[in-house]
């Protein structure tokens, strides 16, 4: 298989049809690297606005459980794209995602833009720092594959196509973008969990190189200061070096999962593996059966 078959590959399927499909083609072997870290920097931004960074130091989840709270986002995201929206592990992982979000207090406004984000942030990536752009199918493919998921979590007014969700993710975080001392925290806490993947003695270097990849509407959000330029520099340097280098390389044979990263850390049992139904926070133990998805399952 060369280079680029799987490409002409997905640009013969139809991205309104074959959404699933290709979606996990670009996000599995394609660019399974570049999606988890786009997907990181997805989430991350969503803490700078404060109506969302509050929530979530008010749970505690992300400030005082952070690494097992990036595994079971992880975990249950990824279940839907190994499986499909149709499957028993895909239906399982959106209720528990829907009973998770159904317990608070969240506005409509803030799961749509944080269902774009999931869009538009690996595209923007890419863009930068993958080895080839999305292209238009599978950019098109993206745009259904998180409109499905929207619909399956009950958002409402989902943007139709990716002009869309970008349009309203900009649009949004212009007019929400603010600081405040809980979003910070969880920033904070955060870059302290990226940096804890790596020896101790690089976690300044990794916290520095993490800032260098923010824009400078989050720095400003968070009170960040800007990373020195010869730093932005540099990181971004070695990102564009590592995909040109990857370029090279030979098509990957083998999908890869988000599950298979090695910053999954999870509680004893993840090594040996887990329940999908047992993921994530239940605030109200009594509502463990509640909060199932709003729509049929009849198709993916």
């Amino acid at each position: 298989m060369g280079r680029y078959d799987r490409l002409r590959h997905i640009l013969q399927l139809d991205p309104e049809e074959d959404f699933l499909e290709i979606y996990r083609l670009s996000a599995t072997y394609e660019f399974p690297w570049d999606f988890t870290r786009s997907l990181e920097l997805a989430l991350y931004r969503t803490y700078a606005v404060p109506s969302i960074g509050r929530l979530l130091a008010h749970t505690a989840e992300l400030t005082d459980r952070t690494q097992k709270r990036y595994d079971d986002t992880t975990l249950l995201l990824d279940a839907v794209v190994e499986h499909g929206f149709a499957s028993d592990e895909g239906r399982t992982a959106i209720r528990r995602i829907n009973q998770m979000h159904r317990s608070y207090d969240i506005s409509d406004d803030d799961m749509r833009y944080v269902l774009c984000t999931f869009v538009v942030m690996p595209k923007r990536w890419l863009d930068k720092y993958g080895w080839r752009r999305l292209s238009p199918v599978e950019e098109h493919a993206s745009a259904v594959y998180y409109r499905t998921l929207g619909r399956h979590m009950g958002i409402t007014e989902i943007p139709g196509d990716f002009g869309g969700f970008e349009k309203f993710l900009d649009d949004y975080e212009a007019a929400n973008f603010a600081w405040d001392p809980d979003s910070r925290r969880v920033s904070d806490s955060t870059l302290a969990l990226m940096a804890s993947w790596y020896p101790s003695l690089l976690a300044p270097a990794v916290r520095g190189a993490s800032k260098a990849l923010l824009d400078d509407s989050l720095l400003q959000a968070f009170r960040y200061d800007p990373p020195r330029p010869g730093v932005r520099t540099l990181v971004q340097g070695a990102l564009k070096a590592r995909a040109r280098a990857v370029r090279l390389m030979p098509p990957r044979r083998k999908p890869h999962y988000a599950r298979q990263n090695p910053e999954i850390k999870g509680y004893p049992g993840y090594p040996t593996g887990y329940s999908l139904a047992d993921l994530g926070t239940f605030p109200g133990q009594s509502e463990r059966g509640l909060g199932g998805c709003p729509v049929p399952h009849g198709k993916a």
